[in-house]
């Protein structure tokens, strides 16, 4: 049945219209954006590279995790889901690894090449994917209790951003910091500290968005 509701997730979100294309479409609009703006120089553009792209990756994920629980509230689906044999904790899990595939990993697969635009040196374009395959997951599950706690909130998509980016502030250091290490030629542990916060916000946010989502469910 976990297989069932991920496949599910998936056609959703990949179908005409769905959150992966309109978060891959909003990466790639800002990272097109910012060099017009910041100008040719590709010394500037690599040296700014790193910490846009990142907030771009993560402002990208955030965009398609409104409708994480949402659509499902809306229709009924989220409560007929709730009386399953799955857990809230599984179903929240589920969603979060969905959301992740759908939208973390093409932003990883697509930010060689928009690194290669800002003039990134392939060493440091692969610790971008790196960084970045790393650290996406941690967006999609601290998005995912925001999208618990404002699920029966209207427009709640527009307030998830706020609660939801203080907590992804150290995403973005570890895994510039990493790209820009990398640049300068030094060594850094900030991969390691991104893995070590990514994997602790995966495992814990499937209990805090499930919390959020009965939270709501009850009231």
């Amino acid at each position: 049945m976990n297989a069932a509701l991920l496949l599910r997730d998936l056609r959703l979100a990949t179908r005409a219209g769905g959150s992966a294309a309109l978060a891959l479409a909003f990466f790639a609009a800002v990272a097109t954006l910012v060099p017009l703006g910041v100008g040719s120089d590709l010394k500037i553009l690599a040296r700014v590279a790193a910490g846009v792209l990142w907030v771009a990756a993560v402002l990208s994920v955030l965009l398609s995790l409104d409708r994480l629980f949402q659509a499902d509230f809306d229709d009924g689906s989220l409560e007929l889901l709730v009386l399953s044999p799955l857990s809230l904790e599984t179903i929240a899990a589920v969603k979060i690894a969905a959301n992740w595939l759908t939208t973390g990993l093409p932003l990883t697969l697509l930010s060689p090449l928009l690194g290669a635009m800002f003039g990134l040196p392939p060493a440091a374009d692969a610790t971008l994917a790196l960084s970045l395959i790393i650290g996406t997951p941690s967006v999609s599950a601290l998005g995912a209790i925001g999208a618990g706690l404002t699920l029966s909130i209207r427009r709640g998509g527009l307030i998830l951003p706020l609660l939801v980016l203080p907590l992804l502030v150290p995403a973005v250091i570890f895994g510039a910091g990493a790209v820009q290490s990398g640049l300068d030629g030094l060594s850094s542990g900030a991969l390691l500290f991104l893995g070590a916060f990514s994997l602790t916000a995966t495992l814990l946010s499937p209990f805090a968005a499930a919390a959020a989502v009965r939270l709501n469910l009850a009231g």
